[in-house]
């Protein structure tokens, strides 16, 4: 795996809209958004926080762009999976993942040797993506998979393609038999040409809002798993940060790391 760090370019009004409706980008470009809006996002508007979640969704088009030339590739940021097409939400104001995975359908193969047709999108972030779910209904040539705390957030969830909730308390053992299992069940449904994986830290027993009781450890094990499970199949994959709210920062930050560290072992 070859190292560089590349700061994120910003996402274009054209890039955004294939998965968001334009409306709802008005709003955000004029701070139209009204005081039930912003409270479902969870976040203040601010010219600030536009750039932020342009530059977060550029981050994710750039790991895609570069997974497909050197197999893995990360962003320090993205997996805002909450956002929907028409409304931000859970402090997410774009949703990248399905943003990316068009982009790169769009684009075809035409900045590397590789084409994309399917896209599948791995999410392991400790909420299910209600957002990409909602954005992705009816497009076959995408296929979501998300594995999270079933009486966590959000509370209605929206079905995607292939959906495993976990009971409170879930450790090590159950959740990587799980998602092994998961994993492989979505490569074999959806043969795809790239994997964008959200690599949440939030189902650490030590996090906030996680509900779940993974170790650090099994989280890196978690990792490992699905990096081996994409490099066997051939599948490129970027990486996206996702959820964390560790009681102790530190531990949000090592997990992330490790997550990087494991990339960088498996390919």
């Amino acid at each position: 795996m070859t190292n560089f760090t590349f700061p994120s370019p910003q996402a274009t009004d054209d890039e955004i809209l294939l998965a968001h409706t334009p409306e709802y980008l008005d709003k955000l470009k004029t701070n139209a958004l009204t005081e039930k809006e912003i409270r479902r996002l969870g976040l203040p508007w601010s010219a600030e926080l536009m750039e932020r979640s342009r530059r977060s969704v550029g981050g994710t088009i750039a790991a895609c762009r570069a997974a497909l030339t050197d197999e893995v590739a990360m962003s320090l940021g993205g997996g805002t999976h909450h956002a929907g097409p028409d409304h931000g939400e859970g402090f997410c104001v774009f949703n990248d993942t399905p943003i990316a995975a068009r982009v790169m359908q769009r684009e075809n193969g035409g900045r590397s040797d590789r084409r994309v047709r399917r896209v599948v999108i791995l999410d392991c972030d400790v909420h299910q993506g209600n957002g990409t779910a909602a954005i992705l209904n009816g497009d076959s040539t995408i296929f979501t998979f998300s594995i999270h705390g079933q009486k966590n957030f959000p509370f209605r969830k929206v079905p995607g393609s292939l959906d495993v909730g976990l009971d409170d308390g879930t450790g090590d053992d159950e959740y990587l038999d799980t998602l092994h299992e998961g994993v492989q069940r979505s490569f074999a449904l959806s043969n795809p040409d790239l994997a964008i994986y959200l690599a949440g830290a939030d189902p650490y027993a030590g996090d906030k809002l996680g509900r779940l009781a993974l170790t650090q450890a099994g989280l890196a094990e978690r990792d490992r798993t699905v990096f081996t499970l994409c490099r066997e199949a051939g599948v490129p994959v970027a990486v996206v940060m996702a959820g964390g709210y560790g009681r102790d920062i530190r531990d949000t930050v090592a997990i992330h790391v490790e997550t990087a560290w494991v990339a960088g072992e498996v390919f």
